[in-house]
């Protein structure tokens, strides 16, 4: 039997630098590096993450094959140089910015990895979008499917397209820098006060409190839409090609003011912003699609890239008839560009042959980060001085805990890749509880009473309690809770964050102001752990649906070891935390200073 061959690929100095290690084409293990340095987005080069890769493979950088980076920094570049010469002088204070950080790092990619891994092989630089598509179909259930990328910008592409036969990704048209519908969107989240990069989701979630109001005249102003989804933007509005503000003066002017102000309070107007640029998008995405498959034949689409997070466009695709599969990458935004790349280098270069199975995907339900045993989960709990006991069944004691409307943190097994927390890394509650949405925004995560809770639901479950008909394991799909669990309303009208006030549903927490959800859909065979404690829950409620929202509080990562699950625990109002087998109560722990471990988290 031959040796192994390992690549490993890396993500790394924009934002969410990652790493992912695969061997013989299976994926190992895959991290982000802000999980380590509890740095929110962490753009660095992704040294623990890589650390972690090469220690679940017990192996060392000199058994690597080959490494791969997920762009191509001298076209990027190239791009950066080409922009700010046709924009001179205005683009001087980002040139002055910018050009240190190139000339200093990101130039120097392979003396990077050399001095940082101690590798000093093959090395790889497949495009930006290149890896995206990678990271898109290659690890998808499909033998063959269309692939729509769609982000902010690479090199110099912001939308691509193509398709996935076999081993081979190719990709046939693109739209380049400046126009860019991920760029268009984050010009919308700067606008309404919200941070670019890690805030869209916000603007999304804010959607369904506005009116349409303003569509028609982004689509007269800013951006030309053809019947095939292709797209220019009008330039004069923005000021992120060569500024360091995403909207010029024009922006402000054509919607009559400013951009709000971070933490200022949010207005109608913001909410009609909010509700006007998610229905654009939906509008160029869509049409994008429906070109794609008139072009390619394919059924199957797959997504990548930061506009796939957009998990209310996603369901829109799902819902068009346009195609019969769906298949989203969990990490789509920069991070999984490692995914991408490591499988490029495995495919495209070494010309591996790919063996596809239909029922599964190959991510692994994205649990893919470090896990930790008991005994080394008791003894950071004996070092924090924490008060726990030692349980046989910690999904039942977890069902019990959730059933009397108590929050709980839920750390189990193996750390999920990408942004979203899948019930490994979790604050899980009653759905059913009217208080439930509220008590978590304001106690525990520190953030905006308007942001929606998603649910988890057992998997066979799903359809009886929301209007979609297949699997959403990534929780990266939007569809309406079912017509069954919804409550007759009162018939007033209410308008803005007051649409808070009204219960829509059985299960309260988790259903938007539009009826809709953000769906988890739990397979007892990827998550056997989290689908027995929603079983148990089921089992004393007769409900199949539970809160889950990631472990953090605002600003702060997703947490990663025992020791940072206990400092989240004590920092917030949750009532208990269950590490492993360990169970812990609030009111049993030792008399602390809440603030005290507020104090260490980043609450910007």
């Amino acid at each position: 039997m031959s040796d192994p061959i390992y690549i490993l690929g890396i993500s790394a100095f924009y934002h969410d630098s990652a790493a992912c290690l695969i061997r013989n084409g299976q994926i190992v293990a895959a991290a982000q590096e802000e999980r380590f340095t509890r740095k929110k987005h962490d753009p660095n080069f992704p040294s623990r993450a890589i650390k972690y890769c090469l220690d679940a493979a017990e192996i060392s950088a000199s058994d690597l094959r080959a490494a791969a980076f997920y762009d191509k920094p001298l076209l990027k570049f190239e791009r950066l140089l080409e922009t700010y010469l046709m924009s001179s002088p205005l683009g001087l204070k980002s040139y002055l910015k910018a050009m240190p950080v190139w000339l200093k790092t990101k130039l120097w990619i392979p003396k990077i990895i050399e001095r940082e891994i101690g590798f000093s092989g093959e090395l790889f630089f497949p495009e930006h979008h290149e890896s995206h598509a990678a990271s898109a179909f290659y690890p998808s259930p499909f033998q063959s499917a269309a692939i729509l990328t769609m982000d902010g910008v690479g090199e110099w592409t912001t939308t691509s397209w193509g398709t996935g036969k076999d081993n081979q990704v190719k990709l046939e048209k693109e739209i380049n820098f400046p126009h860019s519908l991920g760029l268009l969107y984050s010009a919308f989240t700067y606008y309404t006060g919200f941070r670019v990069n890690s805030g869209e989701y916000k603007l999304m979630g804010l959607a369904p409190y506005g009116e349409p109001r303003y569509s028609e005249l982004i689509k007269d102003k800013l951006i030309d839409i053809k019947e095939d989804g292709s797209y220019r933007l009008e330039m004069k509005y923005f000021n992120y090609a060569a500024g360091l503000t995403m909207t010029s003066r024009h922006f402000n002017k054509l919607f009559n003011g400013k951009p709000r102000l971070p933490e200022s309070p949010i207005t109608q107007r913001e909410m009609d912003l909010a509700a006007s640029i998610q229905q654009v998008t939906e509008e160029v995405v869509l049409k994008t699609v429906a070109h794609i498959v008139a072009q390619t034949g394919e059924r199957n689409l797959c997504l990548a890239g930061g506009v796939a997070l957009n998990c209310v466009a996603n369901g829109k695709i799902l819902r068009s008839g346009l195609i019969d599969n769906l298949w989203i990458q969990p990490a789509a935004g920069d991070a999984g560009g490692a995914v991408g790349a490591a499988m490029a280098v495995w495919y495209h270069h070494l010309g591996s042959d790919r063996t596809v199975t239909t029922d599964v995907d190959a991510m692994q339900g994205a649990y893919l980060g470090p896990d930790y045993s008991d005994d080394i989960i008791q003894s950071t709990l004996d070092d924090r001085g924490a008060v726990y006991t030692k349980v046989d069944d910690p999904s039942l004691a977890g069902a019990k805990i959730i059933s009397e409307e108590k929050v709980l943190g839920w750390f189990q097994g193996r750390m999920e890749f990408g942004p979203r927390a899948l019930g490994n890394r979790s604050i899980i509650g009653d759905a059913r509880s009217v208080e439930m949405q509220t008590t978590m925004n304001l106690k525990i995560k520190y953030r905006e009473s308007f942001r929606p809770f998603a649910p988890s639901v057992m998997e066979e479950e799903i359809s009886n309690w929301f209007a979609i008909d297949g699997p959403s394991p990534y929780m990266l799909l939007v569809a309406d809770v079912h017509s069954d669990h919804l409550l007759d309303t009162d018939g007033r009208k209410l308008d803005g964050l007051d649409k808070l006030k009204r219960h829509r549903s059985n299960i309260p927490a988790i259903t938007h102001v539009d009826n809709s959800a953000r769906i988890q859909s739990v397979n007892k065979h990827t998550n056997p752990e989290y689908h027995a404690l929603i079983s148990h829950f089921q089992k004393l409620t007769g409900c199949p649906v539970i809160v889950n929202t990631s472990f953090n509080v605002r600003g702060e990562p997703i947490v990663a070891s025992p020791g940072d699950a206990y400092r989240c625990f004590m920092a917030t109002e949750m009532d208990s935390l269950i590490v492993g087998s360990f169970v812990m109560h609030k009111a049993d722990q030792p008399t602390h200073n809440k603030q005290d471990y507020l104090n260490e988290f980043d609450l910007d």
